[in-house]
């Protein structure tokens, strides 16, 4: 057993050694993420922060249709910071083609039924599916609404009654979400970007250690010493987790200084370090599935070049838990802090969302993610153990 450990950990010297002396790797691997990631962060606060400002403080212009027919809507719309414009030519093909966030159409109808006290209809065009254009929509609906409560009230007071008569159920609203958990909403890309880092953090290295070195014909002298094929194995393995960990270590630090300085919400997002420590326990699995999982390609393939084809196909799997809880969102339940990536997923928005881990989902976290990375482990371990893997393709 002491000879086992000697020969991992000096191949995961050697394999780290060999590594930092390539520098412009080194830094690609360490520095691209870390400030990659922050200025994604800062970009899109900023950007967000800035557009919401401008759209809710900055005067709204609304093409209006029929303005002639509501005088009075229009005086009130402008009191809210919305000034009425010129009717389009084709508000539905303007509306479509970006021009106009929303047009408000008033039908000839509005002052008859006005005046005969029936409901006076109007109505807003605007495109659903841009969404740079729900607040200007929202700010004009939410100005209808308040002009027609205001002149509903008062046709009520001029009959003699109180407006509380058009009310008789009133509906009290109690959001019980805390302040963190309604910032974690605003990192729904969070999980995504910290399992894909921890996932493919040590990929170069893996497919470098094996792949590579079976096409430079230098792993063959490697598993001709006495050293168990085993240990050799495991010692690669360790010197890619550890590269994967520090990188992920860093992009986590960056992340913590990101939000410090993000403008608007981000700002109040909680990476202290007792919340760095726990996701760095949680990633730490992937780091050794992905690892043990690139190894298991690696050994299997017959070129870096097929090694590396295999890229595509994983970094698409960190983003299926969030494909599937954007389209089908559950309930939180013990059995999915077993399954791959989805466990990840639920556990980074709790501990953003700082809510409470517990020692039972941790449990069955840790034991299925180190169950599975062990199972991993020993098919590579089997793979290692064939005479052809030593032969060049």
């Amino acid at each position: 057993m002491r000879e086992y450990l000697h020969s991992l950990l000096t191949v995961a010297r050697k394999e780290l050694v060999d590594l930092f002396r390539d520098r412009r790797t080194v830094m690609i691997g360490l520095l691209m993420g870390p400030l990659l990631f922050p200025a994604l962060i800062l970009g899109m606060g900023g950007m967000a922060e800035k557009r919401a400002r401008t759209q809710l403080e900055s005067t709204l212009a609304l093409p209006v249709i029929g303005a002639a027919h509501a005088p009075n809507l229009l005086r009130h719309l402008r009191s809210e910071n919305i000034e009425p414009k010129p009717p389009p030519r084709d508000a539905v093909a303007q509306v479509r083609a970006q021009e106009f966030d929303v047009v408000l159409r008033i039908p000839p109808e509005f002052a008859a039924d006005w005046r005969a006290s029936r409901p006076a209809q109007v109505e807003l065009i605007y495109d659903s599916s841009r969404q740079d254009s729900q607040i200007p929509v929202e700010r004009v609906r939410a100005a209808l609404q308040g002009y027609a409560q205001q002149l509903g009230a008062l046709r009520i007071v001029t009959r003699g009654l109180s407006p509380q008569v058009a009310s008789p159920l009133l509906v009290g609203q109690r959001d019980v979400a805390t302040p963190e958990a309604k910032r974690g909403m605003l990192l729904a890309f969070l999980p995504y970007l910290l399992i894909l880092s921890a996932f493919l953090g040590g990929a170069y290295l893996v497919i470098d250690v094996t792949a590579g070195e079976r096409e430079r014909q230098s792993l063959e002298p490697l598993l001709a010493t006495p050293a168990a094929r085993g240990a050799i194995m495991s010692g690669k393995i360790v010197a890619a987790c550890a590269f994967g960990m520090l990188s992920l270590l860093l992009i986590l630090l960056s992340f913590k200084a990101s939000f410090a300085f993000a403008p608007g919400p981000f700002r109040h997002v909680n990476v202290s370090p007792r919340v760095l420590a726990q996701l760095l326990l949680v990633l730490l699995p992937m780091v050794l599935i992905g690892t043990t999982l690139l190894t298991l390609i690696a050994a299997s393939v017959k070129s870096v070049k097929e090694a590396q084809s295999y890229m595509s196909v994983l970094m698409l799997l960190p983003i299926v838990p969030t494909l599937v809880l954007l389209v089908n969102p559950v309930k939180q339940q013990l059995w999915q802090f077993a399954v791959p990536f989805l466990a990840q997923n639920q556990l980074i928005l709790k501990l953003v969302r700082s809510e409470p881990v517990g020692a039972q989902e941790w449990g069955v976290y840790l034991a299925s993610a180190f169950g599975l990375g062990l199972l991993l482990w020993l098919a590579a371990a089997r793979l290692y153990h064939r005479e052809k893997l030593a032969i060049s393709a």
